[in-house]
């Protein structure tokens, strides 16, 4: 079987839908299918190479506005290569999958799965032009999986599509989180005596990261929350923290190298997501905190799937959405009643990994 990944972008770009198709792809490449990938390159430079023994097509673009690549030579391969695939898995939102896929159809015979990982919520006006390509696909397409039962529930696109359903939660490589001894107790003695917060994600809107450093107002010198990563709000999330003199409290440690961030999470009591829209479709991050043992304080999103993945009471708390005093709340109670670590491991072993997730991809594939 010939299946072909349809992506916005793949390694060494690690966004999370990124991270989803190089794990579906390594994964079906050790079960000995066929997989290539499309995507596009972030440079002008057109290539085709070989990732981890995945063959794939990196296309130049032209234009990167809005979250969305403009790229004529992502349509000239994808018109190319289409029918050379029993399958093409397509992963949305990417408008320029959208336009490629109505321009040319693969060949009669090839199955379509469509991966609808979130709705387009804040770029609404762009997803307006893309709406009658995006439901011709949808009611075309063999199968659409999406990440959660409740996130399909509430998308406003899937609404006339539910029959076509499948639901595979994300998994990640159980592997991937490795320790580092030395580093995971540098870290802890870098904040000697304090109970650790991580958190980590880009500094943007909906990740919520005000709301964590408004909870530090309700928290002793006793805590220090740390928050990997960087992003358009940094200045003001910087602003903010000077503003409340809150430099004791709470650190941002702007970008985390990749072979660091699993010591982060061993390094941390708790893992905070607070996002706060649906934006948040899941939260992968979340699985990452899993892996290691360690507890999660989330959000409890309206229409999002990250209340879903984490598990009140198994694998942390879920949380009244906007809200930094139940924020704190989450944090001290589970500072005064820690989690088995072992228990969180075995929970995300048992539901969350790399394998499981393709092993459900391959059951949809067959039965499309």
């Amino acid at each position: 079987m010939r299946i072909l990944e349809v992506s916005k972008l793949y390694p060494p770009f690690w966004g999370g839908i990124e991270t989803v198709v190089y794990d579906i792809s390594t994964v079906l490449k050790q079960k000995d299918y066929d997989v290539d990938v499309l995507c596009v390159s972030e440079s002008n430079h057109s290539s085709r190479e070989v990732m981890d023994n995945v063959n794939v097509y990196r296309c130049s673009s032209i234009v990167h506005m809005a979250s969305t690549y403009i790229s004529f030579e992502f349509i000239k391969v994808w018109r190319s290569i289409r029918n050379n695939y029993d399958v093409i898995h397509v992963h949305l939102p990417n408008p320029l999958a959208l336009l490629a896929i109505f321009l040319f159809r693969p060949r009669r015979g090839c199955k379509i799965i469509v991966h609808w990982h979130s709705d387009i919520i804040k770029q609404k006006f762009l997803k307006i032009p893309f709406i009658p390509l995006q439901n011709s696909l949808l009611s075309n397409c063999d199968k659409i999986i999406a990440t959660s039962q409740v996130y399909a529930n509430s998308s406003l696109d899937l609404k006339k599509y539910l029959n076509k359903v499948a639901i595979i939660p994300i998994g990640i490589d159980d592997k991937r989180m490795s320790i580092d001894v030395d580093r995971i107790k540098k870290i802890k003695n870098s904040y000697p005596g304090k109970l650790i917060v991580f958190s980590l994600g880009r500094h943007v809107y909906y990740k919520g990261f005000d709301y964590l450093i408004d909870a530090a107002k309700y928290l002793d010198d006793n805590y220090i929350i740390i928050i990997g990563g960087q992003g358009q709000l940094t200045s003001s999330l910087n602003e903010k923290i000077s503003k409340y003199d809150l430099s004791k409290r709470v650190k941002l440690i702007g970008r985390i190298n990749e072979e660091d961030v699993s010591s982060y999470f061993y390094a941390a009591d708790i893992f905070c997501l607070p996002s706060i829209e649906r934006s948040e479709a899941y939260g992968v991050v979340q699985l990452e905190a899993m892996a290691c043992g360690t507890p999660i304080i989330s959000t409890d999103i309206s229409g999002s799937g990250v209340s879903w993945v984490n598990k009140h009471g198994v694998t942390g708390l879920v949380v009244k959405n906007k809200n930094p005093q139940e924020l704190a709340k989450g944090i001290k109670y589970l500072s005064a009643h820690p989690f088995e670590k072992e228990h969180i491991q075995k929970y995300f072993m048992e539901n969350y990994t790399r394998t499981k997730m393709v092993d459900c991809l391959i059951e949809v594939i067959k039965s499309a």
